[in-house]
C-alpha cells in the first residue's frame, strides 16, 4: 500500500492539544462528514475498527450515511473474508 505523508509542526499539535492518532481521527471524521470518504476508508484513516469508528460517530452525533459505494465496499470486504477463510 502506498503511503502519503504530511508534516504537521509540533507546536501546532501542542496548540491543538492533539496527538498524531487524534489528528488522524479528526481528519477522518471531517472527510466522512463531508462525504469525501466512505465509512470504511474513514475508519481506516482513523486507525480504528468499524465498531469503534461508529461509536466515535455516535459520541460526536454524526449520523452515519450509507450509499451504494459503501455497500460495494462492504461486499468486497465480505468476498475477501470468504476467500481468506477458504
Amino acid at each position: 500500500m502506498a503511503v502519503a505523508q504530511i508534516e504537521i509542526p509540533t507546536d501546532v499539535l501542542e496548540s491543538a492539544r492533539l496527538s498524531v492518532p487524534e489528528i488522524k481521527q479528526e481528519l477522518a471524521l471531517a472527510l466522512y462528514t463531508q462525504r469525501r470518504l466512505s465509512i470504511g476508508k474513514a475508519r481506516e484513516l482513523a486507525g480504528m475498527s468499524l465498531w469503534d469508528f461508529r461509536q466515535l460517530l455516535g459520541t460526536r452525533r454524526i449520523s452515519p450515511h450509507y450509499d451504494e459505494s459503501d455497500l460495494a465496499e462492504d461486499l468486497a470486504i465480505l468476498d475477501d473474508l470468504r476467500q481468506a477463510g477458504s
